[in-house]
């Protein structure tokens, strides 16, 4: 029979030392993937927020630019004359071009402001600015609508404030105090003999 020397010649065996729980949690490689995503889902779902944010914004001001165009053409054009025109005619008017994009908001003054004069001159249209109130909000004294007959110069401007629906795009995107953005639409031309 085969005899096991028991004896050791170093002494009584000692079990290895154990990792601390930090050198464990280092050494453990079984969840990196999860920590990975967790750590760049959020920047990427920041990202993907902001871009969205900013292409329905964009969106917005081109069919906001396409309404202020339409309605300048028939303005222009003597389809709609300066006695068919008021202003809750020309709200409605833009709100009915507008709302599948901005909703009930539209009919809201809050929301929405325009401003259609006649001048004598395009020199004097160019003169035209827009103002903000000392809060910083879109100045609207003096609009209205006041479009001119045949061969007269005339503006249209339109704005609306849009609500950036983000947190984080509302610090970058927002020019008005409330948080929204001031979309706006312009044409200036001159009306045909009709």
């Amino acid at each position: 029979m085969n005899q096991v020397n028991d004896s050791r010649p170093n002494g009584p065996e000692t079990k290895p030392a154990r990792p601390s729980l930090l050198a464990r949690f280092v050494g453990n490689r079984k969840g990196t993937t999860v920590i990975e995503f967790a750590v760049l889902a959020i920047p990427f779902a920041l990202l993907i927020f902001a871009i969205l944010e900013s292409c329905i914004s964009f969106a917005a001001e081109q069919l906001l630019t396409n309404t202020t165009d339409e309605i300048a053409r028939q303005v222009r054009t003597g389809q709609l004359k300066a006695t068919d025109l008021d202003e809750t005619t020309l709200r409605n008017l833009i709100c009915g071009k507008l709302s599948i994009m901005v909703g009930n908001n539209c009919q809201s003054a809050d929301y929405l402001a325009f401003d259609l004069e006649s001048y004598d001159t395009f020199a004097e249209a160019a003169q035209v600015r827009t103002n903000k109130t000392a809060g910083g909000d879109l100045d609207t004294t003096g609009f209205g609508v006041h479009p001119g007959g045949p061969l007269t110069k005339n503006m249209l401007r339109v704005y609306y404030k849009w609500p950036v629906m983000t947190d984080i795009m509302a610090r970058t995107m927002s020019d008005l105090p409330d948080g929204r953005k001031l979309l706006f639409a312009t044409v200036t031309w001159q009306n045909e003999p009709f």
